[in-house]
């Protein structure tokens, strides 16, 4: 399995001197000395001696996806089930999410949309809805009231995007009897990535367009508490810029260079900030050093700020598509934690994205009995 460490023994057993004809023993164990695969190989050897230049091998890449989606499932385990309202699933993608995550125990969704509709797609699909409860509006803009309204009356415990759009259901959560909290609403994407040694979490690719240097004290914010809910006490926050070093003609280095000093004066606590980082120097201790850049934060990040929304979305899209990497996202700052969906996130994105929202819920539990 991926991880093991092997060891193979090859022993030349009988030797045939008139035709160079040899048998060899070969012997793979494990790191436990345990017999993983052996067989025996005929070689016919060359009578005379062969020179050949060497050969550029080519690498051989493992993927361990189910494993890694397995290991952030299991930060899951043992923890009650949230009640979840999944707003207007009303395409397959995300009415399959919610009864897949049924199906894992980690929440118990509560369908919103037209019932009608939901119906006629469980019975085309052949999908089982059990005892599933659907609450019945007539179109996706009553559907994220009425979750909105759930929420606000501790009814519910996070809330799910269907097929409605982003705009929609945030407009209702941001609205002045909705789900506001001293807090700014921000998205964090936990991603892992296989070439990299630890996960990596990324702020906002969803919510907040331009934000400004209040909005990104905020944003630092949330993504620090939500790394130590993840298991890192005193995560390391790389503030991206397309520089290195300070300069007024570029704002997402000034504002870099403001965030770090607020978090010396105790305005942004429980992290490390440093800032600004390019993207490589961030995530590589080489390219850092290279640069010239040496701090706590520069290779060894754990959270990255992006400078605005734009950079943030193609920076985690990139990842996810072009290095394999697992993904899940939610909304922080509201009363609940909110999924956002994008189009192509697959069934398992979706359900890490809702083991995230479950993590966050659980949290808020505890300090509600605190």
């Amino acid at each position: 399995k991926v991880g093991d460490t092997i060891t193979i023994t090859v022993t030349c057993t009988q030797k045939f001197d008139h035709n160079k004809h040899m048998i060899f023993d070969c012997l793979c164990t494990n790191q436990d000395g345990l017999k993983v695969i052996g067989g025996e190989a005929e070689v016919l050897a060359p009578t005379e001696k062969i020179k050949r230049a060497r050969m550029a091998m080519p690498e051989i890449t493992i993927s361990d996806r189910d494993a890694r989606y397995r290991r952030l499932f299991g930060r899951a385990q043992g923890l009650k089930p949230v009640t979840a309202a999944f707003v207007h699933p009303c395409d397959i993608n995300s009415l399959q999410a919610a009864l897949s995550v049924r199906d894992t125990g980690f929440m118990v969704p509560v369908l919103i949309g037209p019932e009608a509709r939901l119906r006629a797609m469980i019975d085309q699909h052949k999908l089982k809805l059990g005892n599933t409860r659907i609450m019945n509006v007539p179109h996706s803009h009553a559907a994220a009231a009425r979750a909105v309204e759930l929420a606000r009356n501790d009814e519910i415990e996070a809330l799910v995007q269907g097929s409605l759009t982003t705009e929609e259901l945030l407009r209702e959560a941001i609205a002045p009897q909705g789900l506001r909290t001293a807090r700014r609403l921000s998205h964090v994407l936990y991603i892992d990535v296989p070439t990299h040694p630890r996960p990596i979490i990324i702020t906002d690719m969803m919510v907040n367009i331009e934000p400004t240097l209040p909005h990104k004290v905020d944003i630092v914010q949330n993504a620090i508490d939500f790394a130590h809910l993840m298991g890192v006490p005193e995560p390391k926050v790389a503030i991206l810029a397309g520089l290195e070093t300070v300069t007024p003609r570029m704002r997402a280095t000034l504002d870099a260079a403001a965030l770090c000093k607020m978090a010396d004066r105790g305005q942004i606590s429980g992290g490390i900030l440093d800032g600004p980082l390019g993207f490589d120097n961030a995530v590589s201790l080489m390219s850092a050093r290279t640069a010239g850049i040496r701090s706590a934060v520069a290779g060894h990040a754990d959270v990255l700020l992006a400078p605005d929304l734009e950079s943030g979305n193609m920076l985690a899209k990139q990842l996810e598509h072009l290095s394999d990497a697992i993904s899940g996202g939610v909304v922080l700052g509201a009363r609940v934690p909110i999924v956002l969906a994008n189009r192509g996130d697959s069934v398992e994105s979706r359900i890490a994205s809702c083991v995230l929202a479950l993590l966050v819920a659980n949290q808020y539990r505890m300090r509600r009995l605190a």
